[in-house]
C-alpha cells in the first residue's frame, strides 16, 4: 500500500473511529453484556466513559484532517487502547458476569489500535 492510500484510509478509520467512540453511550443501551460493567455501578461507569471516549472521538475526528500532525494523539489511540483492553480481558475472564466483554468491547478495541497503528504516519512523513 503506498503512502497516498494509506493516508486516505487512516483519515477514513481516524472519522469512522471517532464517530464510534461517540456512540459508546447509545450502545451500551443496545449492546450492554458487551459494553456496559454490570456492577452495582455500572451505569456511572457507562456515563464516564462514553464521555472520555466522546471527547476522544471528536479529537480523532479533527486529526483526520492532518494525521501527520496528529501522530501522538493517534498513538495514545492505539496504546490507550491495547491497555483498556487488556485489563479489561483479565477483568472479564476473571468475573463469569463479565465475559461478554470478550466478544464486545476487548475485541472492538484491539481491532481501533490494530487499524490505526497499520495505518499510522511515519515519522519522515510527519508535519
Amino acid at each position: 500500500m503506498n503512502a497516498d492510500s494509506k493516508e486516505k484510509f487512516l483519515k477514513a478509520a481516524l472519522v469512522a473511529f471517532g464517530i464510534i467512540f461517540c456512540l459508546i453511550y447509545p450502545l451500551g443501551y443496545l449492546w450492554p453484556s458487551g459494553w456496559v460493567w454490570h456492577g452495582s455501578e455500572g451505569i456511572y461507569y457507562l456515563q464516564m466513559i462514553a464521555g472520555v471516549y466522546a471527547v476522544l472521538g471528536l479529537f480523532l475526528i479533527a486529526a483526520s484532517r492532518n494525521p501527520g500532525a496528529n501522530r501522538s494523539l493517534i498513538s495514545f489511540a492505539v496504546w490507550s487502547s491495547v491497555v483498556h483492553a487488556g485489563i479489561m480481558a483479565v477483568q472479564a475472564m476473571g468475573d463469569p458476569n463479565e465475559k461478554g466483554h470478550l466478544v464486545g468491547d476487548v475485541p472492538a478495541l484491539l481491532l481501533v489500535a490494530a487499524v490505526l497503528w497499520f495505518l499510522s504516519p511515519s515519522r519522515d512523513r510527519a508535519g
